[in-house]
């Protein structure tokens, strides 16, 4: 959320929302879940750590039968889990309404706050 927030995103928080529900009714799959689910407006979902970056470049043209992207997972040079030294890079994937998923973009370098 801090990511988010130095990134001009106003957010919000539910901690009591049960998370497992929410990534059900948006139908994300299994291997794509992270452990933050964030929905836009009732339009999209944005599943684990996901860039501000590419939030946005997402949201300006989002793929046709997309309802999000997703980072499964944790990995260590997402937003939030990076905190400076080795970066390791990592994949950003766009979740479709079918259930399917496919590759959006690898990120290569620690996103900026």
């Amino acid at each position: 959320m801090t990511h988010l927030q130095q990134n001009n995103f106003s957010v919000g928080s539910d901690n009591g929302l049960d998370t497992a529900a929410v990534k059900q009714r948006w139908g994300i799959p299994a291997s794509m879940q992270g452990c933050h689910t964030g929905v836009w407006r009732n339009q999209y979902v944005f599943e684990g750590h996901v860039p501000a970056r590419l939030i946005r470049k997402f949201l300006a043209n989002p793929p046709k039968d997309s309802i999000g992207l997703s980072v499964p997972g944790m990995p260590k040079g997402s937003p939030g889990m990076y905190r400076g030294g080795e970066f390791e890079p990592y994949v950003v994937y766009q979740i479709q309404r079918d259930g399917e998923y496919r590759f959006y973009e690898k990120v290569t370098a620690p996103e900026a706050s």
